[in-house]
């Protein structure tokens, strides 16, 4: 097996492992929002940690689903033969960062480009 092709199998390993670790806590998140949702009752102080709870597993449900997103568009990209391409520089992700975070679409300078055009865009608003 020639190594880009080990590469991508183990990547493509990770991306289904996390999937699925990822649907499984979004299953949890939904289990305890219907469970919190069913007790309404207790004092002020109830009523607001139950708020708070909520506001969280909202956020938690968010970030995982963008999360999802990106690793169903990695996969997509393995079998378009595209995987491992930063969207920003165009040139190849490090491999180590492949390992890492098989579903990040850019090299870690390609992050840095597109942070610093984020930061400027921030400054000119």
């Amino acid at each position: 097996m020639a190594h880009k092709d080990k590469l991508l199998a183990e990547c493509k390993e990770k991306l289904i492992e996390a999937k699925s670790d990822i649907l499984n806590r979004l299953v949890e998140i939904k289990r305890n929002f219907i469970l919190n949702s069913e007790d309404k009752g207790g004092d002020e102080a109830d009523q607001t940690q139950r708020i708070l709870m909520e506001k969280q597993n909202l956020s938690n449900h968010q970030r995982l689903i963008e999360m999802l997103v990106d690793i169903e568009h990695a996969l997509r990209k393995i079998d378009a033969g595209s995987f491992g391409i930063c969207e920003e520089t165009e040139e190849p992700i490090e491999e180590a960062r492949l390992l890492s975070l098989p579903w990040t679409r850019l090299s870690i300078e390609g992050a840095e480009l597109r942070e610093a055009k984020q930061n400027l865009f921030r400054n000119h608003v």
